[in-house]
């Protein structure tokens, strides 16, 4: 399957859309990619939102048909990451992983805490920036638990399998032999990078410990069970997520019509982004 991007909009505006395309026709970003690439040797197909040391929040919209890729809003505004050094922007490429959702009807038995109604995050790793909207195949390597508002928010650490050093990683301890001090990081900035913002400092469960391999394939596992009960309409509650699935033929919100009204490209050069984004904030106790 060859994927490609329909840009609508000029990004860092309210109009911006990413919406993805299967053979130039639009798919649902949630619901049409397989979670596998490879299944046999659990090879993930990964959605990029917003590419390594970018600052717009940008994430799969679930509420609008075919669930673009959007920037995040909050009362109205624009949102954007601040740069907490000696970090800029988001310190990997981040995304998700389609066909899974972590179902915020169900407690996780070791946090605790309930799903956070998202497809589930990943943390690729690799050397190559990507680009928003880019379908990468990974290797998960680990994962760790982010305590959200109450909610489990898993974070799956993979890394492209076209990576140079992809061959080497197979497992969460060959991310620190091959990428000293990164596990750390990533357990810092995810501390921090709401408190510019005004918010508390996320917490973490295991104590901030990255879990192996093995737990990350089956949280990746239990989610994409979740969704299977979410697009059959099983779940005891969607909380208004679209389902429509223009691939899927078995699922009652099967349809192809909806592909047909999306608007075609309409690529419009990048907004300015206002200086005060470019700041440094400095986090005491971050080292």
């Amino acid at each position: 399957m060859v994927y490609t991007t329909r840009q609508i909009g000029a990004k860092n505006t309210l109009d911006y859309k990413v919406y993805i395309e299967e053979d130039g026709k639009p798919i649902s970003a949630f619901h049409d990619i397989p979670l596998y690439a490879d299944k046999e040797n659990n090879i993930f197909n990964m959605i990029v939102e917003i590419p390594r040391w970018t600052n717009a929040k940008l994430e799969i919209n679930k509420e609008q048909p075919l669930n673009p890729i959007i920037q995040d809003t909050k009362k109205g505004k624009l949102r954007f990451v601040r740069n907490c050094f000696p970090h800029h922007g988001y310190i990997h490429n981040y995304g998700a992983l389609p066909q899974t959702w972590e179902d915020p009807n169900e407690a996780h038995p070791e946090t605790k805490a309930v799903g956070d109604d998202d497809p589930i995050d990943v943390l690729e790793i690799g050397e190559a920036i990507a680009y928003t909207g880019e379908i990468k195949q990974v290797k998960a390597l680990g994962i760790m638990a982010l305590l959200d508002e109450g909610e489990t928010d898993w974070k799956v650490v993979a890394i492209d399998v076209r990576d140079p050093l992809a061959p080497k990683m197979n497992d969460i301890e060959d991310v620190e032999k091959y990428f000293p001090g990164l596990l750390k990081a990533t357990n810092e900035w995810f501390r921090i990078y709401k408190i510019p913002d005004g918010k508390p400092e996320n917490q973490f469960a295991f104590s901030g410990e990255a879990k192996n391999k093995k737990y990350a394939l089956d949280i990746i596992k239990e989610t994409h069970e979740s969704w299977k009960k979410l697009i059959e309409g099983k779940s005891a509650d969607s909380k208004g997520i679209s389902l429509v699935s223009t691939t899927l033929k078995d699922v009652p919100t099967f349809s192809t019509a909806v592909g047909e009204s999306i608007p075609a490209a309409h690529v419009l050069a990048d907004a300015p982004i206002d200086k005060s984004i470019d700041k440094w904030f400095f986090i005491s106790g971050s080292a």
